[in-house]
């Protein structure tokens, strides 16, 4: 058990090494999001290709130089995590591994050791780097949070989606950091996220439920988001429409989203100038990568904007067969 907990400590203690050594924090602190692992593996200058690989998540190869695989048959928050888990073997100059499922069933927490305490180092590694505490109290500060929110599965999920990582990992993480217990986190993963995700489209049926819910409001203005192809996004906006002011959908639209929802809520009829709250349900149709922004203001006067919201977003995940992303931004901006 000694050789199980010094294990994880390494693997943690390793994953805090690289946040100080690689401008990681920074990158956060300054445009919100999540820890960008594959920019992190292309600044190591660690070769990294995406495969459709056979019953493996990815594979650490050490000779004749270090390396590292990830299937591109999985979500984009496992490729983060496999890219994670790799790059933990290698930072932690461990000997070749092919990873399968099982990299996803362990958890420095888990109350039966592991024989592989390589494994066990990296899956530490992974989970510290991928899920540090600083990051989850950044976007507890950003969205207003409270630990008593971590009892509603909605409010973990949409941490889990500004993180980067699954719902579960999400849920088992928030134990590990003792914001919550191990009995909270079980009774967190029993609620499934298709059934946040059908709360949040409210009236709008997607064809599947395969892709994630965002939903965003004024906290997420000049932040981040990184998802996938057929994710979908709900706009929760204060709409000032007694004072004549209305949110312009059409930018949206112009854009490249398309929008299939538009309704309104009630806002507060006690106050001054009386607003609604405008939900506006979004497919990304033609958008993938750019910048949504949005303005509140009064038709009649369009140059003077009461509000703003603008927020960067990556919609072109998961990683496809190649080069990563990061690698083929890197390549661009050398050429």
């Amino acid at each position: 058990m000694a050789d199980y907990a010094s294990s994880v400590r390494k693997g943690t203690m390793a994953a805090a090494r690289l946040h100080r050594r690689l401008p990681i924090r920074e990158q956060v602190e300054a445009r919100g999001g999540s820890i960008d692992i594959f920019g992190a593996i292309e600044a190591l200058e660690i070769p990294l290709l995406l495969r459709p690989l056979d019953g493996l998540l990815g594979a650490y190869l050490s000779d004749p130089s270090p390396g590292i695989l990830v299937t591109t048959e999985r979500p984009l928050s496992i490729q983060r995590f496999t890219a994670s888990h790799e790059l933990g073997h290698c930072d932690l100059k461990h000997d070749p591994s092919l990873d399968d499922d099982n990299i996803l069933r362990r958890m420095p927490m888990d109350s039966a050791p592991q024989n592989d305490l390589q494994e066990v180092e990296a899956n530490a590694f992974a989970s510290a780097f991928m899920i540090p505490s600083w990051l989850i109290a950044w976007h507890f500060e950003r969205q207003g949070w409270q630990t008593a929110h971590l009892r509603r599965p909605s409010t973990v999920y949409q941490l889990a989606l500004r993180i980067g990582a699954s719902y579960e990992a999400t849920c088992w993480t928030l134990a590990l950091h003792n914001l919550i217990d191990r009995r909270q986190a079980r009774e967190l993963v029993d609620t499934k996220p298709k059934a946040m995700k059908t709360a949040l489209l409210a009236q709008y049926t997607p064809q599947d439920y395969r892709g994630d819910v965002w939903l965003l409001t004024e906290r997420d203005a000049d932040t981040r988001i990184d998802g996938s192809r057929n994710d979908l996004f709900v706009l929760r906006l204060e709409e000032h429409s007694g004072g004549g002011y209305l949110w312009d959908i059409d930018q949206l639209r112009a854009s490249g989203f398309a929008v299939v929802g538009d309704a309104l809520e009630d806002g507060d009829p006690q106050s001054v100038g009386s607003h609604v709250i405008r939900r506006v349900t979004a497919a990304t149709g033609e958008a993938d990568r750019g910048l949504m922004s949005l303005d509140e203001r009064r038709p009649w006067d369009p140059d003077l904007p009461l509000t703003s919201l603008s927020v960067e977003y990556d919609f072109t995940g998961p990683e496809q067969v190649g080069y990563s992303r990061a690698a083929r931004r890197s390549l661009l901006e050398a050429a």
